[in-house]
């Protein structure tokens, strides 16, 4: 029987303060008309970017016992969604998850949460690093940062790279098993634009998408930018056309939240434009590199 609404398993963190992981994943599928089953990994007061002291409460015991009520409930999803990982045990729990629960008509999304501006966070290794490289054997579509990207390839970070050399490490990682690649905050040493850009490997063609730089870090951003492409995916688009809906919903979050006097480790301001997911699609962006 057919559900009446795509159903997504979504592994990661949940934080109570900071829009971050699940609390932002779950109110931007929810409006995308998507069910949210979520796998917390951890339970924090805060999120860790730019919070000292928060309380941490690893999940990491209770997660086999979870998902393995849900496979005797005979629970089937249309997409699984992992981000932040916080141990070499939760990447094996995730690769199992994958077994468990993936098949060939679902989606498999791996967000390989490591680093960023050229560094891994604190709570990242080598053996990490490693764990990961394997579990993108098993995904679908891969999202990693220009950081990540970096990292799973054993490649230094340079931002003054050609896109050549982006086009070949995508190419790179797509051998490495995923269909798709996509890696974002990609700098143009031309101008002071970012961009994303992804590599189907079965149609063999690159998309980009541009956009402006604007001179603020909101955490979670991420986190928003792959729960929207998951949303829109789901949702029958294209991968241009849902990269470039999740592009410009980043831009139109930022920009809301910009000229307002906040802390910016709070996050974007989600809630003020959450309902734009509802506006018709207007696609402009996008384009196909040769």
């Amino acid at each position: 029987m057919d559900k009446p609404v795509k159903r997504v398993a979504a592994i990661h963190d949940l934080s109570g303060f900071g829009r971050s992981s699940l609390s932002v994943i779950i109110p931007i599928l929810s409006t995308m008309k998507v069910q949210v089953c979520p796998v917390p990994t951890a339970v924090l007061s805060t999120h860790t970017g730019g919070f000292e002291g928060y309380s941490f409460v690893d999940l990491t015991d209770t997660m086999e016992d979870y998902i393995q009520h849900w496979k005797k409930l005979d629970i089937d999803f249309d997409c699984i969604y992992s981000g932040f990982l916080g141990s070499p045990k939760q990447i094996d729990i995730v690769s199992r998850f994958i077994d468990l629960f993936g098949n060939k008509e679902n989606l498999k999304v791996i967000d390989p949460v490591m680093g960023d501006n050229g560094q891994l966070y604190s709570t990242m290794n080598e053996e990490m690093i490693d764990k990961m490289k394997k579990l993108i054997k098993k995904a679908d579509i891969i999202t990693p940062n220009f950081t990540e990207a970096a990292y799973l390839l054993d490649e230094s970070y340079d931002t003054k790279m050609s896109e050549e050399m982006i086009k070949n490490w995508l190419v790179r990682l797509a051998d490495m098993g995923p269909k798709i690649v996509i890696i974002t905050s990609v700098p143009e040493k031309e101008c002071k634009n970012t961009s994303v850009i992804a590599y189907d490997r079965e149609g063999k063609k690159f998309w980009k998408v541009s956009c402006l730089y604007i001179p603020a870090h909101f955490p979670g951003t991420g986190d928003t930018f792959t729960s929207v492409l998951v949303g829109s995916l789901l949702q029958g688009d294209s991968l241009p056309v849902a990269m470039d809906r999740s592009v410009q919903f980043i831009i139109s979050a930022i920009r809301a939240s910009y000229g307002f006097d906040y802390p910016e480790r709070e996050g974007i301001l989600l809630e003020r434009v959450l309902e734009n997911l509802k506006l018709p699609v207007l696609v402009n962006s996008y384009e196909i590199l040769k």
